[in-house]
């Protein structure tokens, strides 16, 4: 996002407030602009370019919760749990150099997943900037191509339009990452400070205007459908339109898929809810995408995991897509009628104007569908012949211990979709995963980000032990905050989805994909965490019950089948009708 003309974009709360007032540093008035922002919790790591501002939070400590992590990455991605499972922007604090950097992959995974964090980062005084200083590292232009806007503060008196800017474009319309560059001079320079507002960017339309045309026209394709078929997205999470949807989908009579950050904004138990969309998701809403007359996106993009052959997706029906965003519009897929702005708005408006409908012949044909994956895929994961444990009843086993009300978190891999699968959802804001990054080591920090967002709900977190490892000193920030994550490590001895790759692609030669294991119980006491391991089938539900009924944070190792596939798979370069159940290698 380009800079433009501060005066125009933001305005003092209260004119002159401060100015009978003694100066205070940059460092100061950064913790007064996240105060006035209703930031109360800060997930972060000191170094030397960020000093000054630590020693401000010192006199903040029972305002700002600082939640000291173990890798600046964990930071970023314990603000995206935060962000994900509350709603509001989270933050991260780190310094400079390979503080900074050390950030880049979780702002990429905001960016591409549209969650709303706030990364301040310390930076070298301006009088070093370009000398190659210690800990020097441009960070605005490493990070401008994966945030929605970065900018470098070099003085103190722009501090709280600075950050007042920034929250503002991270969270409205499709909301993402800004990165705050904090120049070490401009932490300890004076000045005054006001609080301070931005509700306007020039040259930044966060929510498009309604267009009634638009509106009229997918209402109209809408009442003449036969087959209709909703794809719900994350969208309708972060526009707090689960409502609108199901009064859309209720009111038409048409069934819906959701994409993998999408699973919760529709009940699991709905009866229009016929499961997950894309590679690994169910035979019915994927088979059925190329069956359906007129095609209803809400708040997704059309990724290739969920379109698979583009050539051959959905090219019989009429497509509407609903989106804040304009630059998803026709990107993968032809739109026929493209409705934007917020979907609070539009799938009311839309709703409006549609004819109570009954699809029932239609909504029908997802059963033989349904009946042939419940007996060759779901029944046999939920209750497997062999003596291994699933991932899969695990999965179900967690969730039933929970009521099916807990937040999933996962990492990425095959724990992430098994998971998905398998987890039902009964509340809104509740799967917490790296969709379109597919970040490895996101699951064990997001848990603990979402365990302040959300602390009144249980958090479940699933790795592999892949995952699991890739940011596994964050056992500390669990330890030290005493974090109530129950973890579920599904342990195989293998990078299991590579693996499944290999058998599938690569003649079972499988490169480097075999895992060593250390011992996890002596990890997990040598952090204070309560731990324990199934091996045998008829210990998992007590083991798993004890985990969700012990207080506080909980490592259940599970040994898993070290060869199992996730099936159904759509495989690549494939269409999305020709889904495989079971894989012959």
């Amino acid at each position: 996002m380009a800079d433009n003309n501060k005066k125009s974009n933001f305005s003092s709360l209260s004119q002159g407030e401060g100015r009978g007032e003694a100066l205070i540093t940059g460092a100061e008035a950064l913790m007064r602009s996240l105060e006035h922002q209703g930031v109360k919790t800060i997930f972060g790591y000191p170094g030397g370019s960020i000093m000054p501002v630590f020693d401000a939070l010192y006199d903040h400590r029972k305002e700002l919760n600082h939640i000291l992590v173990r890798h600046e990455q964990g930071a970023t991605h314990a603000a995206q749990g935060f962000a994900r499972v509350s709603g509001e922007v989270g933050v991260c604090l780190v310094t400079s150099g390979p503080g900074a950097t050390n950030t880049i992959t979780g702002i990429a995974d905001a960016m591409i997943d549209s969650t709303p964090i706030v990364v301040i980062a310390g930076q070298v005084g301006t009088n070093f900037l370009g000398t190659d200083a210690f800990q020097e590292v441009d960070l605005v232009g490493i990070t401008q191509p994966i945030t929605k806007w970065s900018y470098q503060i070099r003085r103190a008196e722009d501090v709280a339009w600075a950050v007042a800017r920034a929250f503002y474009v991270a969270k409205s319309g499709r909301p993402g990452p800004v990165v705050l560059d904090f120049a070490k001079n401009a932490q300890v320079e004076k000045t005054e400070y006001a609080p301070t507002k931005v509700d306007y960017v020039r040259s930044y339309l966060p929510v498009p205007e309604m267009e009634p045309e638009a509106i009229r026209k997918a209402a109209e394709l809408i009442n003449g459908a036969k087959r209709p078929l909703v794809l719900v997205g994350q969208g309708v999470e972060l526009g707090e339109a689960q409502q609108e949807l199901r009064a859309f989908i209720e009111k038409a009579g048409m069934p819906a898929g959701c994409t993998l950050l999408g699973l919760s904004a529709l009940p699991t138990n709905h009866p229009l809810n016929k499961g997950m969309l894309g590679m690994h998701g169910n035979l019915g809403p994927n088979i059925n995408t190329n069956k359906c007359d007129v095609l209803i996106a809400v708040g997704m993009r059309f990724d290739d995991r969920v379109t698979g052959k583009l050539e051959t997706y959905a090219k019989q029906a009429k497509i509407i897509h609903f989106d804040i965003d304009p630059a998803e519009i026709d990107k993968n897929v032809k739109t026929d009628v493209a409705v934007l702005g917020d979907c609070k708005e539009t799938l009311a408006a839309v709703t409006q104007l549609l004819e109570p409908a009954n699809h029932q012949e239609w909504i029908d044909s997802f059963r033989q569908y349904e009946e042939v994956e419940e007996e060759k895929v779901i029944r046999p994961e939920l209750h497997p012949a062999g003596k291994a444990l699933s991932m899969g009843e695990v999965v179900r086993a967690v969730s039933e211990a929970t009521h099916n009300e807990a937040i999933l978190v996962t990492d990425v891999g095959q724990n992430q979709m098994m998971s998905a699968r398998y987890f039902k959802y009964s509340k809104e804001r509740s799967i917490v995963t790296s969709g379109g990054l597919g970040t490895m080591g996101f699951g064990l920090p997001a848990a603990i980000g979402a365990t302040f967002g959300a602390p009144d709900r249980t958090i479940c977190c699933f790795f592999g032990d892949g995952g699991f490892q890739m940011n596994i000193q964050e056992l500390g920030t669990i330890m030290e905050q005493q974090a109530p994550v129950k973890m579920i490590l599904l342990n195989n001895n293998y990078l299991g989805n590579v693996r499944q790759w290999q058998d599938l692609m690569f003649g079972g030669r499988h490169s480097f994909t075999h895992m060593m294991n250390p011992h996890y119980a002596e990890i997990a006491k040598a952090y204070g965490i309560p731990y324990d391991v199934v091996i045998d089938r008829k210990d998992l539900q007590a083991k798993v019950e004890k985990m969700i009924s012990t207080k506080g944070p909980y490592l259940l190792e599970c040994a898993i089948k070290e060869n199992e596939d996730i099936v159904p798979m759509t495989l690549p370069g494939k269409s999305v009708d020709e889904m495989q159940l079971e894989l012959n290698y």
